[in-house]
């Protein structure tokens, strides 16, 4: 069975093991999910349990969808996503999900939206190989070929310029290095596809389902907290020999005054 959570793509930074290993991982955002549907054999024909994530305007979401999350009690989201072949009796309706769903050391598959990159042509976007590059050469940087001369077209599948990325990108088998449920983060080893501050759906690794590893002790940063200095105010004393000089001062002069 399957498992899974969304979150935002905040970017990348590195940690170190205790051993001095350095380890890149990407800082995933992960704020509370809520179970907007569950999805049974009996009533749809698959099971599965549909998320609902990030807070949306009222004004921005349509009633189909308001109507939806107000039957599971969830205020309006902005995403609404399932995860298939998930264990439906753990879930609840309305409930949340949160980033513990996951272990330390767990193997996990991202799933995201590539960067789009615009209009490209076949060098950019397929890797394509070019022409000669002098002045004499009247192909540089062109498509090439199209097709040959019968059918007299273009076949399908034809590696052409077009738009290129903004398209669905899984990478599999990262590890779950940290999970910080104070700030919702989860750190995941390895880059994960997408601009910074996009989606990403975190699943439970297909091909190693349920596999956790043995993973390195993390090098903490916890600051001491610095206990205040008291300073202490000394008095200075008087010494006796001035004292007395001062109490007799006063006697002498009312003598000499009588």
């Amino acid at each position: 069975m399957r498992k899974g959570i969304l979150g935002r793509k905040i970017g990348m930074t590195q940690v170190f093991a205790k051993n001095g290993k350095l380890i890149p991982v990407t800082v995933i955002e992960v704020e509370p999910n809520y179970v907007s549907q569950i999805k049974t054999v009996e009533t749809d024909g698959y099971n599965a349990v549909q998320l609902a994530y990030s807070d949306a305007k009222e004004k921005n979401t349509s009633k189909a969808e308001l109507g939806h999350l107000k039957k599971a009690n969830v205020s309006p989201k902005r995403f609404i996503k399932e995860i298939r072949n998930a264990d439906v009796s753990a879930y609840t309706l309305g409930g949340e999900v949160k980033a513990d769903i996951f272990a330390v050391g767990e193997m996990v598959d991202v799933s995201g939206m590539s960067k789009g990159k615009g209009f490209q042509g076949v060098i950019k976007r397929h890797n394509q190989s070019r022409g000669p590059m002098g002045h004499g050469s009247q192909y540089h940087r062109g498509v090439g070929s199209l097709g040959t001369m019968r059918p007299m077209r273009v076949l399908k599948g034809k590696k052409l310029p077009g738009h290129m990325g903004y398209k669905l990108i899984t990478v599999q088998n990262l590890e779950v290095i940290e999970i910080n449920l104070d700030k919702n983060i989860i750190l995941v080893k390895g880059n994960v596809p997408g601009p910074k501050k996009s989606l990403v759906i975190i699943k439970s690794a297909i091909k190693h389902e349920g596999q956790v590893n043995e993973l390195d002790e993390l090098v903490t940063y916890a600051t001491a907290e610095e206990t205040p200095v008291v300073e202490e105010t000394t008095v200075e004393e008087t010494p006796a020999e001035e004292t007395t000089e001062e109490t007799e001062a006063p006697a002498a002069e009312e003598s000499s005054q009588e």
